[in-house]
């Protein structure tokens, strides 16, 4: 006997947050119900069970009724993903704010390059994600993402030696990694445990 209801951390093929419910395989997004439950209560003007219960009902009804076509957008969440990303990232931008900090006071001469880094993912999802992630931390933003190749370029403070600017990549894949890791599907997930691509673009250019 098939299951009336099927949530979407049981089933990677439906979207996130979301449910599948009868035979003819109708999506429920579970955030819109809630927004209409929400609108229903206010419209009320009365916080009860009741009004509750038969928003619920209502919105259910309304999105069986008119069902939207089904997106995907290329987002899966995966908890300890998520656990590991914010923690890097935390750890990451305490230790590159406190290097800028030392930098700034101490006054110290140092060198700033903008350099390219080529990704092993393209969705557009992933590369906005990965480039925010990056931006977030001190000592590098990204001034440019070139979808065609899937590469973005970052303005690094610290290029003084080719090892810094290295260290810079490989920042930059460790938080691609990471963002993949924590909202990817499965498909990307395993084109991120591939070694990086090669750096044809990533030569830093000094910054003017």
């Amino acid at each position: 006997m098939k299951r009336i209801l099927r949530l979407s951390f049981r089933n990677a093929d439906l979207p996130p947050l979301s449910c599948e419910f009868g035979t003819r395989r109708r999506v429920l997004d579970l955030p819109l119900i809630a927004w209409l439950t929400v609108i229903w209560v206010l419209l009320w003007s009365t916080l009860t069970w009741a009004n509750v219960l038969t928003g619920l009902v209502v919105s259910v009804a309304v999105c069986l009724a008119f069902p939207l076509p089904r997106v995907d957008l290329g987002l899966r969440l995966h908890l300890w993903g998520i656990l590991r990303l914010v923690g890097y990232l935390f750890c990451d931008m305490y230790t590159s704010g406190v290097k800028v900090t030392r930098q700034t006071f101490l006054g110290l001469p140092h060198r700033a390059a903008v350099i390219g880094v080529p990704l092993r993912c393209r969705s557009d999802l992933m590369l906005a994600a990965t480039a925010v992630a990056v931006s977030n931390v001190p000592g590098g933003s990204i001034i440019e993402v070139r979808r065609a190749t899937a590469t973005v370029f970052l303005h690094v403070l610290d290029a003084d030696r080719p090892e810094e600017l290295e260290a810079a990549r490989r920042q930059v894949w460790r938080i691609e990694e990471l963002t993949v890791r924590a909202f990817g599907t499965p498909d990307e997930i395993a084109r991120v445990a591939e070694p990086p691509p090669p750096p044809q673009l990533a030569a830093g250019r000094p910054a003017p």
